[in-house]
């Protein structure tokens, strides 16, 4: 046992680069992302992580980025950094939860009422109370938590959807999150896994008739082509994570860490600045191709949110309830609350 344990540092030492050279020893830090450049995540990191961590390290801290899935998956990418094959890593914080609860308050469908209010309340105190319990439980240390996406909103081929009753019977692509087939159930559609890639052509041919996808990610698929009513719901946040394997962020000393939180810092402001851009401009490019892009009343929220109330059930003792009513609280959502706790979701 003592011999594996020896032989797993010494890998983790070693994958970390660490010259013999005292104070002047250069640390390479390896990323492995399914992001890209000319996107948020790899613009992200090109632009604010990589240059912030040199400059602050006075060239002693650098990151060596891997884009496209080019190492490995979210979840193996996850897995690659406990191993000591890599040290940094992204992923959504759906996927997150393959190592742990604590960021799965993020992936609740209405804890957010704006994108303004998600960036605020992450950036003021959420991300750092939910890393804190992330690093007791996973293995790894998170250093942001960011947007990639914005809010997942309603596109249609068939009709104007602006109540969850408009839905009905409809076949509507979901992925495999427990979360997405209840909320997609519950506002009366049909949910349909169905693959991703092949989505064009399902609505095209309308082996699905609907999706739940972030604003920018159905223009880069032209859903918009084939789906031509919109519904603004703002029903569940992207949220997405930089994180560090534990065991080799314990390996580094106060400064390198200290170097690394601010460049990390960065690297979340950055992100919000270039997804809200983002966002905006699938939004606009989507609005001026399709029939309709509907924006619910705030009587008509009220039903969106009642439809999501069994999601946050089914997600009991992944997330603290407290903690909670604090987000919801600070943005004025006291009618959600009372609905939620009367149901026993709180």
């Amino acid at each position: 046992m003592k011999t594996k344990t020896v032989g797993k540092l010494f890998a983790i030492a070693t994958a970390m680069a660490v010259s013999a050279q005292g104070a002047s020893a250069e640390i390479v830090l390896k990323l492995g992302t399914v992001g890209q450049l000319g996107m948020p995540i790899g613009d992200g990191i090109e632009q604010a992580l990589m240059p912030t961590l040199e400059e602050v390290s006075g060239g002693q801290m650098r990151i060596e980025p891997h884009y496209r899935g080019s190492l490995c998956g979210e979840q193996t990418c996850g897995e690659q950094a406990n191993q000591g094959l890599l040290q940094l890593w992204t992923s959504s914080t759906a996927n997150f939860q393959s190592f742990g609860t604590a960021l799965s308050i993020f992936d609740l469908p209405y804890i957010f009422k704006s994108a303004a209010d998600a960036d605020r309340i992450s950036s003021e105190w959420l991300a750092k109370k939910q890393c804190e319990i992330a690093a007791e439980e996973s293995g790894h240390i998170c250093l942001t938590v960011y947007s990639s996406g914005g809010f997942r909103q309603l596109g249609n081929a068939l009709r104007p959807i602006h109540v969850p009753s408009d839905m009905k019977g409809i076949k509507w692509r979901v992925t495999k999150s427990p979360i997405e087939y209840t909320l997609i159930s519950n506002w009366g559609a049909i949910p349909v896994p169905y693959d991703w890639t092949q989505l064009y052509q399902g609505l095209q041919t309308g082996v699905v008739s609907g999706q739940y996808v972030g604003t920018p990610w159905q223009e880069i698929a032209k859903l918009h082509e084939v789906a031509k009513y919109f519904t603004e719901i703002n029903g569940s946040w992207s949220g997405n994570q930089l994180s560090m394997d534990k065991r080799q962020y314990d390996a580094l000393s106060v400064q390198e860490r200290e170097w690394l939180h601010t460049a990390a810092d960065a690297f979340g402001q950055k992100e919000q600045e270039l997804d809200r851009q983002w966002v905006a401009d699938g939004e606009a490019t989507i609005k001026a191709a399709v029939t309709e892009w509907y924006v619910p009343t705030e009587e008509e929220l009220a039903l969106w949110r009642a439809g999501a109330i069994d999601a946050w059930i089914n997600a009991k003792g992944t997330f603290d309830p407290e903690t909670a009513i604090r987000v919801l609280e600070e943005q004025g959502m006291t009618d959600f609350i009372t609905q939620l706790k009367e149901a026993g979701a709180l």
